[in-house]
């Protein structure tokens, strides 16, 4: 079974995908969107059918305390419109801590701070489908 992980920003969708076996994540593509986030339903079907994805794991951002905030509704909702566009399941993954433990990644291979910001996004994305991915498989 092929995953696709999701990391939804205000300005930029990280994409991980998995292998086929879907038991590893790695980096896919970091989608630059501006808040259009109607526009992304299409980029992420183009890679679904393109790359024969049987499921979507999409960050789930939530407050420490649990609870969940605007970003978390606006994930909920575009969860909502990638079921109904693509036909195939969507599951929300906390992502509480990933972007944190995505720069701590790229920091300790003294990847520069320029290249940092252009790939942050899809090391999260993968952090969070291989979170999905490890509580699945166990």
């Amino acid at each position: 079974m092929r995953y696709l992980g999701l990391d939804l920003g205000s300005r930029t969708l990280g994409v991980s995908i998995s292998d086929k076996s879907g038991m590893f994540a790695r980096t896919y593509s970091v989608i630059r969107h501006n808040e259009e986030y109607d526009r992304l339903l299409d980029d992420v079907k183009e890679i679904v059918l393109l790359e024969k994805v049987d499921a979507i794991v999409l960050g789930y951002p939530k407050n420490m305390n649990n609870s969940v905030g605007p970003k978390g509704e606006l994930s909920v909702e575009f969860k909502e419109k990638l079921e109904k566009v693509l036909d195939i399941p969507v599951y929300l993954q906390d992502e509480r801590l990933t972007t944190k433990q995505a720069h701590d990644v790229l920091i300790s291979n003294d990847t520069s701070r320029k290249k940092r910001k252009q790939v942050v996004d899809k090391i999260a994305a993968c952090i969070i489908l291989q979170s999905y991915l490890d509580k699945e498989n166990r």
